[in-house]
């Protein structure tokens, strides 16, 4: 049997679709032919990768969503159906992590704040939630589709500070298993749902937390992430592009479920 890898002619909606991680994944996408929806609330950079997938010959349209507001996600849903007609994919790609759910010398545990912690289950729990309920729906009457999620390291074994981060994570790769068996049970075998995990991926927001910004050498941190990794490099987003293209089409058809890890190592090695 000829197995392929043809997305071409597919519509894919990205929730946080405009960072770093997700605009990677939307450009390769584009690449493959597919239809392009991204996702995000800031409107000047989503214009600006929708602008580079069309300058590319990629197709792409972006519309103004917050993934913890239903009603912005119906309203994003609407927009997407008028141009493309359909969604066959949907990546959540929204999350992130924030200062008041981390500890640290200035932060103990003791005094994280609710409103805190409460922001960073929402994005990153919620936040997949939800649009799996407005897009899936889609999904779900068509009887055909895929969703992934995105998990993290920290939801194997918690991180150190990132308590709400890893909790969030956790949750996500939970819900992915319970929505892959919800879907097939309830809907059609051929929706499938799974979420790729990736490791310490070296990216604008985390990257003087990982790299001394004078000497370019690791910080601490940065060194502990590396002596655990076998591979003994961080990850960069083009590294997530492969798992991503692979889990969006047939060549994966029987996978669905799973919490793929992309972490050259990590959560391989005990340490010793």
């Amino acid at each position: 049997m000829s197995i392929k890898v043809d997305l071409k002619g597919k519509v894919a909606v990205i929730t946080g679709g405009a960072g770093v991680l997700c605009s990677c994944m939307a450009k390769a996408l584009a690449e493959q032919g597919v239809k392009v929806a991204i996702l995000d609330l800031k409107k000047q950079e989503i214009e600006r990768v929708v602008q580079k997938i069309r300058s590319s010959g990629g197709e792409a349209i972006g519309v103004e969503a917050d993934v913890l507001n239903k009603e912005s996600l119906v309203r994003a849903r609407d927009v997407i159906i008028e141009n493309y007609k359909t969604v066959d994919i949907l990546i959540n790609g929204a999350g992130g992590n924030h200062p008041q759910a981390t500890t640290g010398p200035e932060s103990p545990f003791f005094d994280l704040t609710v409103d805190g912690i409460q922001k960073v289950l929402n994005l990153n729990f919620m936040g997949t939630l939800l649009p799996s309920q407005v897009f899936g729906k889609i999904m779900a009457e068509k009887k055909k589709g895929t969703i992934i999620n995105i998990s993290s390291m920290a939801a194997y074994t918690p991180l150190t500070r990132t308590v709400a981060y890893s909790a969030a994570k956790a949750a996500v790769s939970n819900f992915t298993q319970w929505l892959a068996v919800h879907f097939n049970q309830e809907y059609s075998t051929e929706i499938r749902v799974n979420a790729i995990a990736p490791g310490f991926i070296l990216t604008n927001q985390n990257r003087y937390l990982l790299i001394d910004e004078k000497t370019g050498e690791p910080t601490q941190r940065g060194r502990q992430i590396l002596n655990m990794t076998p591979m003994g490099r961080y990850g960069s987003p083009e590294d997530l592009v492969g798992l991503i293209l692979f889990l969006c089409s047939d060549a994966s058809s029987f996978i669905n479920g799973a919490v793929i890890p992309v972490d050259g190592g990590f959560l391989a090695y005990s340490g010793v």
